[in-house]
C-alpha cells in the first residue's frame, strides 16, 4: 500500500512539473524577461488606468507606452497614419516579421475606484471598462521579451509593437491599415482582457457606424407651431422605423442607436436633431443590406416630417478572420503555462463584484479549456482587429482579468483593471503571446501554415476600408 502511495505521489510530481520540463531554454528566457519587467509593466498599466483617456485623445497613455518601448531599445515612429496617438515600435531586421497589438483608450462615464463596489474615482469621468490599460502594457511586455532574445542573438527577425488608439469609437486601426503599416508583417498577435482564458478562435461582428441629422424650422410650440417643421418628429419617426424593422432582420443582426440631440427646450419646435446609429451582423456581406435599408429609412422619416436630413459615415469594421492554425500554437502555450492562480483576497474581491452585479458567486475562471470549435454565428461585440485580420494572418487570445459573468464595459471591469486581478491577467497574456511569437520565429513551417490558412479563408475577397474620405477625425485637429 505504501508503494502504491509513493507511486501516485511521484505521478503527481511529474504531472506538476510536466509543463516546466517542456519549456525550452528560450521560452524560459521569455518568462524571466516578463517577470523582470513585471513591476514596470504594472506601473505603466496603472498610469494608463488613472489617465483613462478616450478615443484619439490618449496623449499621455500613448506617450507612456512609446517612451518605455524607446527606453528598451525599440525604434519608435510616432504619429503614424495621421493619428497623433498611434505609433509603431520596431526592433530587429529581416524575416519573419511578427507584430503584436496594443490598445489603450478608455470609455466615457464609467470612472471607478479599484474596489468591488460601485464608486467613481471622478464622477462623470472615463474609465477602462474594457481593460485596455492592461491590453497595451501586456502586449508591450511580450514584444520586449522577444526583443531581448533577438538582441541576445538567440533568434532572428523583426518584432513590432503597434500602439493602436481609439478602438472603442472611431476604430483607429482602419486608418493604420490604410497606411500600409502591416504590409511587411508575416503574422500579427493580439489579446483582449476577458472573464475566461482561452485561445480565441471565434470571429466578431462586422459593424458600420454612422450619424443621422435632421434639419427643420424652429417655431413657438404654443403660439404658432404650424410655422415649425420638427427635426425631433423626424428623429422619433426614424427610430420607430428602426424598431419596427427589428422583427424583419435575421437573428444575427444588431441595431442600436443613441439620441445625441432631440431638441433643447419644450416650448420650441426643434429645428435640429441628431442620432448615432450602429448596425452589426456576423459578416460584412450580411451587414451592408441592413445598413442601406436603415439609411433609406432616414429619407422616409425626413419626408414624413417635411425636414431635410444628412447621413454621415463615421467608420465601419470587418469581422475577425479566424486562424485556427495560429490558435493551436497559442493553445499549446496556454497549456504549458497552466491557469492563473488567485489569493483568497482576490477571490473575495471577485465574488463581491458578482454579488453587487447579481451574478452567481463563483469567483474567477482561468482554467485552460481545450481549443473550441469555431462557431458560425459568434455573437458578441466588434473590434477593429477584424480589419487587421483581413490584411495579415492574425492570432487572438483572451485572458481572465475579471470575475466570471462580469458585465463588460462597466465599472466592475474598471475596478479589476486597477488591481492585482487585472495585473495577473496582463502578465499572463505577455507570457503566452511572447511564447507564441517565439514559436513563429523558430519555426518557418508554422509561419507558412498560419499564412496559408489566412490566404485560404480570405480567398478572392478584396478588403475595402469602411471610412469616409479624408484624414482620421482627430478632435480639435487644426
Amino acid at each position: 500500500m505504501k508503494n502504491v502511495f509513493l507511486f501516485a505521489l511521484c505521478l503527481l510530481m511529474v504531472s506538476a512539473s510536466y509543463g516546466q520540463k517542456k519549456l525550452s531554454k528560450n521560452k524560459k528566457a521569455l518568462l524571466a524577461s516578463v517577470e523582470k519587467h513585471k513591476k514596470e509593466l504594472i506601473k505603466i498599466s496603472d498610469e494608463i488606468w488613472a489617465h483613462a483617456e478616450t478615443a484619439f485623445e490618449e496623449t499621455q497613455s500613448a506617450k507612456i507606452l512609446a517612451d518605455y518601448a524607446e527606453a528598451q531599445g525599440f525604434k519608435v515612429e510616432r504619429g503614424v497614419a495621421e493619428i497623433p496617438t498611434a505609433f509603431v515600435a520596431t526592433y530587429g531586421s529581416g524575416k519573419p516579421v511578427i507584430s503584436v497589438l496594443g490598445e489603450f483608450d478608455a470609455l466615457p462615464g464609467i470612472s471607478q475606484k479599484a474596489q468591488p463596489t460601485k464608486s467613481p474615482l471622478k464622477a462623470g469621468a472615463a474609465g477602462h471598462g474594457c481593460g485596455h490599460n492592461l491590453f497595451g502594457a501586456g502586449s508591450l511586455g511580450a514584444a520586449i521579451a522577444v526583443k531581448e532574445l533577438i538582441e541576445a542573438g538567440k533568434i532572428k527577425g523583426t518584432v513590432k509593437f503597434f500602439g493602436t488608439p481609439s478602438e472603442e469609437k472611431f476604430f483607429g486601426k482602419i486608418w493604420m491599415v490604410k497606411a500600409g503599416l502591416w504590409d511587411d508583417v508575416d503574422v500579427n498577435i493580439s489579446w483582449h482582457p476577458a472573464a475566461v482564458t482561452e485561445s480565441d478562435v471565434q470571429s466578431s461582428l462586422a459593424l458600420v457606424d454612422f450619424k443621422v441629422e435632421f434639419f427643420g424650422q424652429a417655431a413657438h410650440a404654443a403660439a404658432d407651431p404650424w410655422n415649425g417643421r420638427s427635426a425631433s418628429d423626424a428623429l422619433e419617426l426614424y427610430t420607430a422605423g428602426i424598431n419596427y424593422y427589428r422583427e424583419h432582420v435575421k437573428p444575427t443582426v444588431r441595431m442600436h442607436y443613441h439620441i445625441q440631440d432631440g431638441g433643447q427646450v419644450v416650448n420650441v419646435v426643434p429645428d435640429y436633431s441628431r442620432v448615432w446609429v450602429r448596425i452589426r451582423d456576423t459578416n460584412r456581406k450580411g451587414m451592408m443590406p441592413v445598413y442601406e435599408r436603415v439609411m433609406e429609412m432616414a429619407k422616409g422619416a425626413a419626408i414624413l416630417a417635411n425636414v431635410d436630413y444628412k447621413v454621415s459615415l463615421i467608420s465601419g469594421i470587418y469581422e475577425v478572420l479566424v486562424n485556427r492554425a495560429g490558435g493551436e500554437i497559442m493553445q499549446n502555450n496556454l497549456e504549458l503555462l497552466g491557469p492563473i492562480t488567485y489569493t483568497e483576497d482576490e477571490i473575495a474581491f471577485g465574488k463581491k463584484i458578482q454579488e453587487v452585479t447579481k451574478k452567481p458567486l463563483v469567483g474567477m475562471d482561468s482554467k485552460i479549456s481545450p481549443l473550441l470549435a469555431t462557431r458560425e454565428n459568434p455573437g458578441g461585440g466588434s473590434t477593429d482587429v477584424g480589419d487587421v485580420s483581413w490584411n495579415v494572418a492574425n492570432i487572438n487570445l483572451r485572458v481572465t482579468t475579471a470575475p466570471k459573468d462580469t458585465p463588460w464595459h462597466s465599472w466592475a471591469v474598471v475596478a479589476c483593471g486597477g488591481m492585482s486581478i487585472g495585473h495577473k491577467g496582463m502578465v499572463y497574456a505577455a507570457k503566452a503571446m511572447s511564447m507564441t511569437m517565439l514559436d513563429l520565429f523558430e519555426n518557418k513551417e508554422m509561419v507558412a501554415k498560419v499564412k496559408a490558412e489566412y490566404k485560404e479563408r480570405k480567398g478572392d475577397a478584396v478588403y475595402e476600408a469602411i471610412v469616409p474620405d479624408g484624414p482620421p477625425p482627430i478632435p480639435n485637429k487644426k
